[in-house]
């Protein structure tokens, strides 16, 4: 690793071929260039290590979490063959406890290679059953930040998808490998993390979710931009990709702050899931999850204490902008949504702006009267066919400020019917037409 040249030796050097220079003023200049230098010599960049991108990525990263340092991945990659604006990945960046990643005006692209996530927490993968939970781990965009999946992707879509059949992958009909998508087809994985944060990111042609939560918590996730289509022209032909949500929040996530989701995702914009899948063990290529899918009892897996706040996009693929879906005891409460637009223009609408619960008998069903309360939505915008969808169990909740417009059809909608709702209180619902 390249080593910083403090900026007081440079000054001592200067002093001694230049008597003239004041000792007296000495002591002053020496203080501010020791400020100075301990700036100058906080990062480690990738490009000060060699090997595949994704090895001098990591390689930056272990050595910072020795010295306490940020990593800054910039714009400019200088490979052994020369300079490229690109970094292409292999396999996954592995943030650390205690990783601050910096991601400076960088393109960050998934290579044909690839079957892996763009970053994920190092604690968990691959036949690791037992995930030790890490902190502090935080991943921040300057400036113009694009991570894009791969041209000719491997793998696409969650583990209910079978490549080549339903959602696109190279690896279809590949015999060694896994003939359908997993966890490692998601594009930010954190898992078992406490204080974290992901912001200023665009992420664009996700391979399955654009970024996926498991059991974190005291975080932040703000100004993240979506662009997914759920289907994507690859060697001349439209080839669908499956599960192209934008953010989703798993089992055991609480108290995290999520501001300013824009764009379009081909699924769900953002996802409250906490859904069973018994019997696979954590690490396995058979689950969307990388952690275990169970309820470990006690509310610690429910989904609660979290605040949204100004979403501006829509689902290009025609589903959810937000969704909520619980199942099997799991529970979802004290969630603020404040501030939607549906941005989707005169194109595809959207199934609904907000979707709660799912009849479906594959997700559980409809979820029991108390599982799913104090939601607070305000201020919600849209075009959607249903504007809010209850389509599961709601109670002890407020709606307020709804406006739902250019369609047909109420802005509310009890698809589970009233008996499955409870003193959920609505204010200022209105239902308009488009201007003439």
């Amino acid at each position: 690793m390249k080593r910083c040249i403090s900026i007081v030796g440079w000054l001592v050097l200067i002093m001694l071929l230049n008597p003239g220079v004041s000792s007296a003023r000495a002591p002053e200049i020496t203080a501010v260039s020791e400020r100075e230098s301990e700036t100058s010599c906080s990062v480690v960049t990738p490009n000060e290590f060699e090997g595949t991108d994704s090895e001098r990525i990591n390689q930056a990263i272990a050595a910072a979490a020795e010295t306490g340092q940020q990593v800054v991945v910039p714009r400019r990659n200088n490979t052994s063959t020369g300079a490229r604006d690109i970094w292409l990945l292999d396999t996954a960046i592995l943030v650390q406890d205690g990783s601050t990643l910096i991601l400076e005006n960088c393109h960050l692209k998934l290579s044909d290679r690839s079957r892996d996530n763009f970053i994920r927490s190092a604690n968990c993968g691959l036949g690791i059953t037992e995930i030790a939970p890490i902190s502090n781990v935080h991943i921040r965009g300057i400036g113009s930040v694009v991570l894009e999946g791969a041209d000719r992707p491997r793998a696409t879509g969650d583990s209910a998808k079978t490549l080549g059949v339903r959602s696109f992958g190279t690896d279809a009909g590949v015999a060694s490998e896994s003939q359908t998508g997993d966890w490692r087809n998601i594009g930010i994985l954190l898992a078992h993390v406490k204080r974290f944060s992901i912001e200023n990111i665009r992420i664009k042609d996700a391979h399955c979710w654009a970024i996926s939560l498991e059991r974190c918590a005291y975080g932040t996730i703000r100004d993240i931009d979506f662009a997914s289509m759920e289907s994507k022209i690859i060697d001349g032909n439209a080839e669908t990709i499956l599960n192209q949500d934008g953010l989703d929040l798993r089992q055991g996530c609480h108290d995290i702050a999520i501001e300013n989701l824009t764009g379009h995702t081909g699924d769900d914009l953002l996802a409250f899931t906490a859904i069973l899948n018994p019997g696979v063990d954590a690490g396995s290529t058979e689950s969307t999850m990388v952690s275990e899918a169970n309820n470990r009892g006690d509310g610690i897996d429910d989904i609660r204490n979290i605040t949204v706040r100004n979403i501006r996009g829509y689902s290009a693929g025609g589903h959810h902008i937000v969704r909520f879906l619980n199942a099997s005891g799991l529970k979802i409460h004290d969630v603020l949504l404040d501030g939607l637009i549906d941005t989707s223009g005169t194109g595809r609408q959207s199934r609904a702006a907000v979707k709660i619960g799912d009849s479906n008998p594959v997700w559980g069903g409809v979820t029991p009267l108390g599982d799913t309360y104090r939601i607070f939505l305000n201020n919600i915008m849209s075009r959607a066919q249903h504007t809010i969808l209850i389509a599961g169990s709601l109670s002890e909740s407020l709606i307020t400020n709804v406006i739902k417009y250019d369609g047909q059809g109420d802005a509310i909608t009890l698809a589970s019917g009233p008996e499955n709702v409870r003193q959920v209180e609505l204010r200022n619902v209105r239902t308009m037409d488009a201007p003439q």
